[in-house]
């Protein structure tokens, strides 16, 4: 490197980041995703994937992925506009719109990209943007990139969010948008979107909801956060990367208008390549499963019910609620990343999440539900957080 002093407070930066406990290290998996892993050459009970329904390595999609690049080829080596758009994610966009019951929807390469891409072409200087406190990261990047006026609200804090847009309509805000995860990911905990809607209507604004961690089982047929609430929302963002099969891409879904003006100025749409076909073929033969998967979520429901219950009697502390995301909570990133390593030791994978994911003293192993665990599965997982406990000296 040209500048050494740039390199040195690199790795001082990083050393400094190792010291005080916060450094995230990868472990390399030598298997397809699924509920057992293969890390290391040892099979691992996969805990934290957010493999929801079990579709990561399920056959129908691998075969409509290889299908796809049968008839469709590899990728596209363009941008939508230029010469990416194949009929299939015309298909998919479509598929996406009637699922969740808004005009259209369009593609992005991941959900990151259309939450980043979301609010800049749609909100001006004239506007303001409301923003629950801890959505995430992706709609504060949003958020930062548009000149609208930018409120925030205390998390799930109704009162609060009253007064945010008070003030801004107060301050003369043209439009103003609510935005909001459908679900925390770090707490598992769902967004009042009830009450957020009723909000909405009374001040006049439009409601943005990022349901990542709800498409496809959450609500009736897995519509998501607005269905299991009974509301409509303006504008939903997701993914095809969690419920949805596991690969990547997201959307935006809502009014024509909306997606029309995105398709002509939301920047990485513009200036991103397509998806490619593999993952839209899949994506397609996803959304056909999940809608009449009732049996799939159901057991995903049982599962999160009794590993919840499971864990509640062994005596760790959780964040309340019902959603498959279920956090044991540990406090201190040393003790979450030693927790971690004991549990792997034990054929458990449950990384530990700390800053600067979670806030400073809330580090936790965030565990997670899919369908495609067994009650084997987890009362084995059970008995390693009981060793694990013992093992870093945690007294339950």
């Amino acid at each position: 490197m040209t500048n050494p002093a740039f390199l040195s407070h690199l790795n001082a930066t990083l050393a400094q980041i190792n010291a005080d406990g916060l450094m995230k290290r990868e472990r390399e998996l030598t298997s397809a995703q699924g509920a057992r892993v293969m890390v290391a050459g040892r099979p691992l009970i996969n805990l934290s994937a957010n493999n929801y329904l079990g579709l990561a390595g399920d056959a129908r999609l691998v075969a409509a992925a290889k299908s796809a690049m049968d008839d469709h080829g590899y990728g596209m080596a363009s941008v939508r506009f230029i010469c990416g758009t194949q009929d299939l994610h015309r298909a998919l966009e479509g598929r996406i719109a009637r699922y969740l019951g808004t005009d259209d929807s369009i593609l992005f390469a991941a959900c990151f990209d259309a939450n980043g891409g979301l609010f800049e072409p749609l909100l001006g200087e004239e506007d303001a943007v409301i923003s629950d406190s801890l959505n995430h990261a992706s709609i504060i990047d949003g958020i930062r990139l548009c000149k609208a006026r930018r409120f925030r609200y205390a998390n799930n804090d109704m009162a609060d969010l009253e007064a945010q847009l008070i003030a801004a309509r107060a301050g003369g805000a043209r439009f103003i948008m609510i935005a909001t995860d459908g679900v925390f990911s770090m707490d598992g905990t769902y967004a009042k979107l009830d009450e957020i809607a009723a909000l909405a209507e009374k001040y006049g604004a439009v409601t943005m909801v990022d349901d990542c961690h709800a498409t496809g089982f959450t609500g009736p047929q897995g519509r998501g956060t607005p269905a299991r609430a009974g509301v409509k929302i303006d504008l939903m963002t997701g993914t095809l990367g969690k419920a949805l099969g596991g690969a990547l891409g997201g959307y935006i879904a809502g009014p024509q208008a909306a997606i029309d003006l995105l398709r002509q100025r939301a920047r990485p749409y513009l200036f991103s390549n397509a998806l490619p076909p593999a993952v839209v073929g899949a994506g397609l033969a996803a959304l056909d499963i999940i809608e009449g998967a009732d049996d799939l979520r159901a057991k995903l429901v049982e599962n999160a019910r009794y590993w919840r219950a499971g864990l509640a009697a062994l005596g760790f502390d959780l964040i309340a609620g019902d959603h498959p995301i279920i956090p044991v909570m540990l406090r201190d990133a040393k003790l979450a990343q030693s927790f971690a390593s004991a549990l792997f030791d034990r054929g458990v994978l449950a990384p530990a999440f700390f800053f600067p994911v979670v806030p400073k003293g809330a580090a936790r192993i965030r565990t997670q539900m899919s369908a495609a665990l067994t009650r084997n599965d987890l009362d084995t997982a059970l008995a390693a957080f009981a060793g694990a406990a013992k093992d870093v000296g945690i007294a339950l």
